[in-house]
């Protein structure tokens, strides 16, 4: 099962209120709307994404829990970007001082700001263009840096601002699985043996 998506007439807005209401009364469904207006529903994941979800937002919750840099957040969160799309990354992170400069009422609701660091890891159900599309819109709207992981290719793309994106294709050349948070996450390291299942 792929996401669905409702293309919702430009005589039809969905206001910040009417979609927070909407995700509310539908919890169990993870849904996105786009800058243009349209309502994303995705499908649920299975249970060997659900595993890789978990093992990344364990290993950077770690390496936050050392530095207290900033706040993690997992899959179910909503950001409202500056070009209003609401967006939910598999992992995210946000600066401290940012996310503490947020009103109490922003920060309980869809926060209105890019995080600094995403990953979207392709599930089976996703096609790669759209997670091509929607990582273009965060460097758009703000993001430091991000990753694309795809378990099936294998092959890892990193988004980094004012730079083309960089492709590390597993299936074509021997590379090193580590990926580095760089400057934006200092000392993070991510092995991507277990996530692209290496032996």
């Amino acid at each position: 099962m792929e996401a669905i998506t409702l293309h919702v007439p430009t005589t039809v807005t969905l206001t910040d209120e009417q979609f927070y209401q909407l995700c509310m009364a539908n919890e169990e469904h993870r849904m996105e709307l786009t800058a243009e207006g349209d309502l994303i529903i995705m499908p649920p994941t299975g249970g060997e994404s659900g595993i890789r979800n978990s093992d990344l937002n364990a290993d950077l919750v770690i390496w936050n829990r050392q530095t207290r840099l900033g706040y993690v957040f997992d899959s179910s969160t909503i950001f409202k970007l500056p070009n209003g799309a609401k967006l939910s990354p598999d992992v995210s992170w946000v600066m401290r001082e940012r996310w503490e400069a947020l009103s109490p009422e922003d920060r309980r609701r869809f926060p209105p700001l890019c995080p600094d660091f995403v990953i979207e890891l392709r599930s089976e159900t996703d096609s790669l263009p759209p997670l091509q599309r929607k990582m273009e819109e965060y460097l758009a709207n703000g993001l430091r840096l991000g990753w694309l992981l795809d378990p099936q290719t294998p092959l890892a793309a990193i988004y980094r601002p004012d730079r083309e994106v960089e492709t590390l294709n597993f299936s074509t050349q021997p590379i090193s699985s580590i990926l580095s948070g760089e400057s934006v996450l200092p000392e993070f390291i991510l092995d991507l043996t277990s996530i692209f299942n290496f032996e």
